[in-house]
């Protein structure tokens, strides 16, 4: 979606599917899906559905979204691992982050764009 300007896409966009999204994992805490604008061939984001602004700002309370968004992206790692040798899981902070929720990252391959 090129034209969000906001600064919650998850919270915003995602989460309440305000535009359609190819997911492949929700449950009550945890949305994820292939990434809308691709930066990798394979390129998945899980993401807590209650607004966690970041992995540097997770507190006490925030501990059962986090678990569960780790064992989703433990799971979708183990996944692409296996179909495609290879994977990695990152999450941006600060300046970095350009949607102020934290999500996780797993992709694969080839970058497809800067």
């Amino acid at each position: 979606m090129a034209d969000y300007t906001g600064d919650d896409f998850y919270c915003d966009v995602a989460i309440p599917r305000a535009v359609p999204l190819d997911v492949v994992h929700e449950d009550d805490l945890v949305l994820a899906y292939h990434h809308t604008r691709p930066f990798w061939r394979v390129h998945l984001v899980a993401v807590p559905k209650r607004h966690i602004a970041s992995f540097t700002t997770v507190g006490p309370d925030d501990e059962a979204d986090i678990r569960a968004l780790l064992a989703v992206a433990q799971r979708l790692a183990r996944q692409v691992e296996v179909e495609h040798g290879a994977a990695a899981v990152l999450t941006n902070l600060g300046t970095y982050q350009d949607s102020k929720h934290l999500h996780v990252h797993v992709h694969s391959g080839p970058q497809v764009r800067a």
